[in-house]
């Protein structure tokens, strides 16, 4: 045979193929196939407010922080040049740590509220490092709540002009424990490093 007409011959076409199974032979009916637009719909919604959420969380960390700085000027001070006489705070610093504290608490609670109204997905569940910021607010939430409540009952008692005692007296102790544990929270869900066992 010349090779002309060896070049010429078309090559044999294989035989079709049978269809590949398709998602009704796997199991699957119209309707999960379809797409669902409701569930979209909730999708977005808790998709949007989880962004409010996190935005409002880095905002309330402004005030939090200068709360913190600004505690030192709202508490009595000893004076050791003096014979250790107690210095009184201003009430101007106390007022700022007050307004602070205020704005920290109200913004924390919009910050919250995000969270807890965004649609819940039904079989979701949270894993790594959201579990572990989701977890922390067992600790950071019951601060919120306690810490101005000691702080209103420490000022009352140096206002009556004794020093802050009994469970008052854990006042600061309980607001550093919340901030830590709120940075914390915030840190789990944006730094860029993440240890394996959180993913357990």
């Amino acid at each position: 045979m010349p090779a002309g007409a060896q070049d010429a011959q078309a090559p044999q076409q294989k035989p079709p193929q049978k269809n590949e199974p398709s998602l009704g032979d796997l199991g699957f009916t119209p309707a999960q196939t379809q797409a669902n637009a409701k569930l979209q719909a909730r999708l977005n919604k808790r998709t949007h407010m989880l962004k409010v959420h996190q935005m409002l969380g880095i905002i309330t960390l402004a005030p939090m922080a200068a709360t913190v700085i600004v505690s030192s000027g709202a508490k009595p001070k000893h004076n050791h040049t003096v014979n250790g006489t107690v210095i009184e705070p201003s009430s101007a610093g106390v007022d700022l740590h007050a307004a602070l504290g205020s704005t920290t608490a109200v913004l924390y609670g919009l910050t919250a509220y995000y969270a807890i109204a965004a649609p819940k997905i039904a079989g979701v569940k949270p894993r790594g490092a959201i579990r572990l910021h989701r977890d922390l607010v067992w600790i950071h939430a019951p601060g919120m709540v306690l810490t101005p409540i000691l702080g209103g009952m420490a000022l009352n008692q140096e206002n009556q002009g004794e020093k802050p005692h009994g469970i008052a007296a854990a006042h600061s102790y309980v607001a550093w424990t919340t901030v830590t544990a709120y940075a914390a929270s915030m840190v789990a869900v944006s730094w860029p490093i993440h240890w394996k066992f959180w993913e357990k």
